[in-house]
């Protein structure tokens, strides 16, 4: 066993294991935002298994994975909108520390590789998934001053 995929394990079972133990229990709008975390905590889990394992393949699948997540988020927000007006989530805290973690995962491994098309492809990852999942958590906790529901 590696340093990457020690990270990669502490990751998956501190992150992932609490976000499955929210999505498994608790009212929706704990629910909702566990549902958008585990998408937040295991696009960098398959970068470090990327790099722990030799396999540049599993970026690929990190970044679908931040491009789609985020957006079942938002197809949740969109469907459960009515039953989360009145006691909207707040997780915030939750959401920029996914964030962090996404972000330090990201330098780190861009540190590692060759500057090149996939540290590219990394950056890209990262700003999709820190991106996606901070405007997803906004729409969760009842959308953006100004812009009206229609």
């Amino acid at each position: 066993m590696n340093g990457w995929l020690l990270a990669a394990a502490v990751v998956l079972a501190g992150g992932v294991g609490a976000t499955l133990w929210g999505v498994a229990t608790g009212p929706l709008r704990r629910r909702v935002v566990a549902q958008n975390l585990s998408s937040a905590l295991a696009c960098p889990t398959l970068l470090l298994l990327s790099e722990g394992y030799d396999r540049p393949s599993y970026v690929d699948l990190a970044l679908v994975l931040a491009l789609l997540g985020p957006v079942g988020t938002l197809v949740f927000a969109r469907l459960l909108a009515d039953e989360l007006a009145g006691d909207p989530p707040r997780a915030w805290g939750a959401t920029w520390a996914a964030a962090g973690v996404g972000a330090v995962v990201v330098l780190v491994q861009c540190a590692a590789t060759a500057p090149g098309r996939a540290t590219g492809k990394l950056l890209l990852t990262g700003a999709l998934l820190i991106g996606g999942n901070v405007v997803a958590s906004r729409a969760l906790a009842g959308g953006f001053r100004g812009v009206r529901r229609g």
